[in-house]
């Protein structure tokens, strides 16, 4: 028998698994916006910084996030395997988020990955 974490804690992996993905993508593609755009401007050429290490740099922190969203949610869902949604909250609920939080991450991680690919050959300065 699995003994649950006292509820509070699992609220906390709970959410943190819910957004940490999400909140993960939205930083890393405003990021790699942010730097593809930056390449263009000719006083960024100063800096001497290479946009790409960057991209690869920022793609590969939002993945690690991501998967550890991941694991918070898929040991949300370990801890409150044997309570049904319709249960009383807040193990009801706890188990439900955790159920689409893991489906969820597999999702954004797919997302930073191929944001981070896409970025790499992306070239905003060129004309069309």
């Amino acid at each position: 028998m699995i003994v649950a974490p006292a509820p509070r804690r699992l609220e906390l992996l709970q959410w943190f698994g819910l957004f940490g993905g999400a909140t993960a993508w939205v930083l890393q593609h405003g990021g790699l916006f942010a730097l593809a755009v930056a390449r263009c401007n000719p006083g960024s050429a100063v800096w001497g910084i290479d946009a790409d290490v960057w991209k690869v740099v920022l793609t590969a922190g939002a993945a690690l996030v991501a998967l550890a969203a991941e694991a918070a949610a898929v040991s949300t869902w370990l801890a409150t395997r044997g309570i049904d949604e319709s249960d009383a909250p807040p193990l009801g609920r706890i188990h439900f988020l955790s159920v689409c939080a893991t489906a969820g991450n597999v999702l954004f991680l797919g997302a930073i990955v191929l944001d981070g690919l896409g970025s790499l050959y992306w070239n905003p300065c060129l004309q069309a």
